[in-house]
């Protein structure tokens, strides 16, 4: 479980994160939206301890990320996969080199034979098999994306977290993403956060979504309620998105 409690952040004179308050349980797939520049990127960076609160606290099963000491955090963050924004792919190194990153510089002792075991399945897992060899200047937008996911579950994570997995892409591939994001939280029975601002995504993979608006958790509840809402501030954000 994690719990996010009353999570303040500001750069300089700029307040993004204004007493932020939600729980992720374990198990489900809640997606974060909200409007561009809104702090959803700047929220998940706080749950893996890429970023610390001016005040309040994030709780990983029941510790407090900012509290704990350079080996704790390591440690926590074995837990995590993480889907970066813009796949964060080494152009210098192969799909297979990218993938394996997380494990070999962890030196846990795998040898080069496990490894090489280790990316193929988790390529296959995301419908990718065969291009360990190439480069990333050699794959579409889609195959980025599926190749960073590859890397995100090479440690077998309890927790996924995606930022803005579908930005970029056309919209056979968008939902492409989104069904592989539900396929895999129900395979690997992963906790997954989802943040978007893309509101088909909310309809394909949501069990439970959460909104940010004016650096508060504004909503809380089900795709569906959040399609019938009546709160202004929602109904202005689905607009907005031509949904």
């Amino acid at each position: 479980m994690i719990e996010i409690k009353n999570l303040h952040k500001s750069f300089g004179s700029n307040l993004v994160l204004n007493g932020i308050n939600l729980e992720i349980n374990k198990g489900e797939t809640i997606v974060i939206i909200g409007r561009s520049g809104c702090g959803k990127s700047v929220l998940i960076k706080h749950i893996v301890g890429l970023l610390f609160p001016d005040s309040g606290y994030v709780k990983v099963e029941n510790q407090n990320i900012a509290e704990l000491n350079e080996k704790e955090l390591y440690e926590i963050r074995k837990k995590f996969g993480f889907l970066f924004q813009g796949s964060a792919l080494f152009d210098s190194m192969t799909v297979e080199e990218n993938v394996s990153l997380p494990i070999v510089e962890s030196g846990n002792g795998f040898t080069k034979e496990q490894i090489d075991i280790l990316v193929r399945e988790k390529l296959e897992l995301v419908d990718l098999p065969g291009v360990e060899k190439l480069k990333p200047a050699e794959l579409s937008g889609g195959m980025k994306k599926r190749v960073g996911l590859a890397r995100a579950l090479i440690t077998n994570p309890e927790y996924i977290l995606y930022d803005e997995p579908t930005t970029g892409l056309d919209p056979i591939m968008s939902d492409s993403i989104d069904n592989l994001i539900k396929e895999l939280s129900e395979k690997l029975n992963v906790t997954s956060v989802v943040v978007t601002h893309d509101m088909y995504s909310v309809k394909n993979v949501a069990n439970k979504v959460a909104m940010m608006h004016e650096g508060k958790i504004h909503f809380v509840g089900t795709p569906n309620q959040l399609i019938n809402s009546e709160d202004k501030a929602i109904i202005d954000f689905i607009k907005r998105t031509g949904v």
